[in-house]
């Protein structure tokens, strides 16, 4: 049960690594023509969370394009770049504690 849990958080974690460099890739090109937003499914990912597969990179549709065809929304990518850290940070928390659990339980167990 604690690997299958483990196992869940690190795909989470890495999703959102993932995540956040597409997010810093798609502010770092906001001026190049041409550039179009690219982005994870985040919960088909998240579903697809048994297999080890890499996420898949696709280009967000639907977005407004400048004259030079660029469609990063530096607002879309600010707000994903905060809501992307808030869930590391939960994240990491939930495997902290898990780490100080299997810490607890090893260390009650030794000292019987």
């Amino acid at each position: 049960m604690i690997e299958q849990v483990a196992s869940g958080l690190e795909h989470y974690l890495t999703l959102l690594s993932v995540r956040q460099k597409l997010a810093a890739s798609n502010i770092a090109n906001v001026d190049t023509p041409g550039y179009h937003t690219r982005d994870v499914d985040f919960h088909a990912e998240l579903t697809k969370a048994t297999l080890a597969a890499a996420p898949e990179i696709k280009e967000v549709e639907g977005l407004y394009a400048k004259n030079d065809g660029n469609n990063v929304s530096i607002d879309r990518e600010s707000r994903m770049l905060s809501e992307n850290a808030l869930q590391f940070n939960v994240a990491s928390n939930l495997v902290r504690e898990q780490l100080k659990q299997v810490r607890m339980a090893i260390t009650e167990g030794s000292s019987q």
